[in-house]
């Protein structure tokens, strides 16, 4: 199974999913326009979710980060003067400082993150949307100008209006030999998008070019990340209405209907109008563990059927 992924509500999902399916039926592709250097290192926030969530080894309180994270490094870095706004863990600097050497010793960043993976004793096929990095930033544009993705999130808590959002790069790069393989593999015939952001989660991946083309020709299930007219988490809403979709299990179904089969959502919704697409509905609201395994299960159930 082919799974695309941002942050927060994939990662979330695929707690459930390693308990369900193997790691090795997993490839997950994975967003890398919120990547940014740091510090001299390379931060990739929603691969990084994903490898620490297989490992077990995620912040569960926020779903980014190392659990039992020290900041130690970062107030030394402030006190000396340099000022990162973005509040990098001691656990977590060491993922990144790994990446940045092996990516340094002319590793791509396919293979870099294979390694890692490796190393967190995750077996799951985790792939960054491209190799090209850190070429593509998700940029907010508000009245008070323009803010780079972790800097409108981070540094300003996600508090400015938004006017739009755009992916500055985008056309210059492509997808990664490995993600084309995977989806132009026979063998992997379903496609499943996770609960994170449509417009700058999953947006960038499917902004590259030939990736919708190449979804039209598998079975394509998404889940909802919106529940009545609210995101479940993030600013969704800001950015989904920002690009003129509406803030519902509608506008979700709107961001994808161009390759869309199959979208879930939540067992208190509507389902959007439309006869061409299937809708199942169930509790989609991830709020532990459990939760995460009885969506997996929903989802094993679901392709089954299919």
């Amino acid at each position: 199974m082919i799974v695309l992924s941002g942050g927060t509500g994939t990662p979330k999902l695929l707690v459930g999913l390693k308990q369900v399916f193997k790691d090795e039926e997993l490839n997950i592709i994975v967003n890398t326009a919120e990547d940014v250097w740091v510090s001299g290192n390379l931060v990739c926030p929603d691969v990084d979710s994903v490898i620490y969530a297989l490992a077990g080894q995620i912040d569960k309180g926020k779903w980014w980060g190392v659990k039992e994270e020290s900041f130690l490094t970062h107030t030394a870095l402030n006190k000396l003067g340099h000022d990162e706004q973005m509040m990098i863990g001691d656990k977590d600097r060491a993922t990144h400082i790994i990446r940045s050497e092996l990516l340094r010793q002319g590793e791509s960043l396919t293979q870099a993150t294979s390694s890692l993976a490796t190393r967190f004793g995750v077996t799951a096929n985790i792939l960054p949307m491209t190799d090209a990095v850190a070429s593509v930033s998700t940029n907010i544009l508000s009245p008070e100008g323009k803010y780079h993705f972790q800097e409108f999130w981070v540094a300003k808590k996600g508090e400015p209006e938004v006017l739009d959002v755009y992916f500055e790069g985008i056309e210059s790069v492509k997808p990664s030999e490995a993600v084309m393989n995977v989806l132009n593999s026979d063998a992997e015939e379903v496609v499943l998008i996770g609960p994170s952001n449509p417009i700058t989660s999953i947006g960038p991946i499917l902004c590259l070019n030939g990736v919708r083309k190449m979804l039209k020709h598998k079975k394509v299930v998404a889940i909802s990340p919106i529940v009545g007219n609210n995101p479940i988490s993030g600013p969704a809403g800001k950015f989904m209405r920002a690009k003129g979709f509406e803030v519902s299990p509608y506008g979700v179904f709107k961001c994808y209907e161009e390759f869309l089969d199959v979208l879930v959502i939540d067992e208190s919704d509507e389902s959007p109008v439309d006869k061409e697409l299937e809708v199942v509905k169930t509790d989609i609201i991830i709020g532990n563990d459990a939760g995460s395994e009885k969506m997996a299960v929903f989802i094993q159930d679901l392709l089954g059927n299919m």
